[in-house]
């Protein structure tokens, strides 16, 4: 008994430092925004317990609703085509026998952008006057687009771009779940006379399930917290097109000094997500059973 304490406690010792970062900077913050959540805060004057008027005063916000539609259809579209685009890629790299080093360096090199200079460099290629896509455009005969100062457009536009700065990891990762695959199985389909359709459907994708379904889970998280892209790209036009939660979040704490609504904000958020997350694992473990 006295030497398993002592095990233990050394475990734990070795344990302290990273519980005292995620106590400061993950747990603390976490019980700070429940709380602000329930005031009113504006970091000048002392706090005010004001109870459920923030969440109030969200509902009755006009673009609180547009906010998360627009999240919503964007988590949408993005799982469109960041699920499907790396998946297909990952393929044709895993059949490809010449220059795979060359090729998974192109598709990764995005994520090397920091996120603020990815969105600057589309902001130009999507310009409606000097910006290279519609330049190209016209050189085909076509009318140029207002990527991004059409409602129209704009929230599908930040989703190319968002599918373009983050295809590299997704992609990698679905390679490696493609090379664990056992070549006998594809070998045996080819045998029974599976063509290139059927093998990908009946060996590939149950062989992936797992990493099919965990990048899901977390796409959906990461692509409602979205934020990057709309404030660089847009700051939310137009016609508030592309507002998103995020984004409203950033207004109230930062535009009308209201932390304690934008903690509110967050707080729906994150129940939002928990909630999802739930689900999807309560799904997931009942179709693996």
């Amino acid at each position: 008994m006295r030497r398993r304490v002592a095990e233990n406690l050394t475990a734990y010792g070795f344990l302290t430092a990273a519980l005292i970062c995620f106590a400061v900077f993950s747990w603390y913050p976490i019980a700070r925004g429940l709380v602000l959540g329930f005031q009113q805060v504006d970091f000048v004057n002392d706090p005010v317990w004001v109870g459920w008027e923030n969440f109030e005063r969200l509902f009755a916000d006009p673009l609180f609703a547009v906010a998360w539609r627009n999240t919503l259809l964007f988590t949408v579209l993005a799982l469109v085509f960041g699920f499907a685009v790396p998946f297909g890629l990952a393929v044709v790299l895993n059949e490809l026998r010449h220059f795979k080093g060359y090729f998974r360096l192109v598709v990764y090199l995005p994520m090397m952008l920091p996120p603020v200079v990815a969105a600057l460099v589309w902001k130009w290629l999507y310009d409606p006057g000097p910006g290279l896509l519609n330049t190209a455009l016209r050189g085909l005969g076509l009318e140029g687009l207002g990527w991004l100062d059409d409602s129209g457009t704009s929230l599908l536009s930040l989703v190319l771009v968002a599918t373009w700065a983050n295809l590299g990891t997704a992609t990698l990762i679905y390679l490696a779940a493609l090379q664990s695959i056992p070549g006998e199985l594809y070998e045996a389909a080819e045998l029974d006379g599976a063509g290139v359709a059927r093998r990908l459907w009946h060996v590939t994708v149950p062989q992936t399930r797992f990493v099919l379904l965990v990048l899901l889970l977390l796409q959906v998280v990461a692509t409602m917290q979205v934020f990057t892209e709309p404030y660089i790209m847009t700051g939310g036009g137009p016609e508030d097109s592309t507002v998103t939660v995020l984004l409203l979040l950033y207004r109230y704490a930062f535009y009308y000094n209201d932390f304690g609504t934008a903690s509110a904000l967050s707080l729906l958020l994150l129940l939002v997500l928990g909630a999802f997350s739930a689900l999807y694992l309560r799904i997931t473990r009942k179709a693996e059973a």
